[in-house]
């Protein structure tokens, strides 16, 4: 495998599988991080170049280090093609390839439709944002949570990723989208007194617009 590294080869990967959505968003997401500043320090590599077949996404340097390695290798390891790494049609060759099985680890893109007249917040709430001070709350609401490790993770998210909140009129989040290394939203949560609201189809179409914005795909 060849490690992309440079930005005019970067580039050119994110054209070729944008043309290649659906099929390759496992790592389109992770290249569109990598090329707008890597703020997951992750890399990408390619079984060869130009004509390649095969994308992999990992953490920079192999395995990421400390106790964040778990939750990331977890990605990285798991059998057959998966979140992070996804056998495209071989365009100039046309050897056949075989179609991405479902990954039980991989998250799922922002999908509400994005439409003229954007849903509001109900009244006493208003879109805000998530800060480090959240770490627990996220970490205690996350179905993978409620560890040392899975809070560091989400620490990490807030700081790095986008993400999006509604507050109540004391500031206090009632519901958010966090997004991860590869684009996708990772972990959305509406508190159970503030359900029946619809306050996650705010959050979620805000995540899909302010998404699309930044060049990311959104599937409805």
């Amino acid at each position: 495998m060849k490690i992309l590294t440079c930005p005019a080869q970067l580039q050119r990967l994110e054209g070729i599988l944008r043309k290649s959505l659906p099929f390759a968003l496992p790592v389109f997401g992770a290249v569109l991080n990598i090329n707008r500043g890597n703020p997951g320090q992750y890399e990408v590599l390619v079984d060869k170049w130009p004509e390649f077949g095969a994308v992999l996404a990992r953490p920079s340097g192999e395995v990421a280090s400390g106790d964040m390695r778990q939750f990331r290798r977890g990605v990285t390891q798991c059998p057959g093609t998966c979140q992070v790494c996804s056998e495209l049609p071989r365009h100039h060759t046309g050897a056949p390839v075989r179609a991405p099985h479902p990954c039980p680890h991989s998250g799922t893109p922002l999908s509400p439709p994005l439409t003229p007249a954007s849903p509001r917040p109900a009244p006493g709430v208003r879109l805000g944002s998530l800060s480090p001070s959240h770490a627990d709350l996220l970490n205690d609401t996350w179905p993978y949570g409620g560890n040392a490790r899975s809070r560091r993770y989400l620490a990490e998210l807030l700081v790095r990723f986008p993400q999006v909140c509604l507050q109540d009129s004391s500031g206090q989040p009632v519901a958010w989208v966090l997004t991860d290394h590869f684009g996708t939203g990772t972990h959305s949560y509406t508190l159970p007194e503030h359900r029946r609201h619809g306050h996650m189809q705010v959050a979620l179409t805000v995540a899909a617009q302010r998404a699309h914005a930044r060049g990311f795909p959104t599937f409805g």
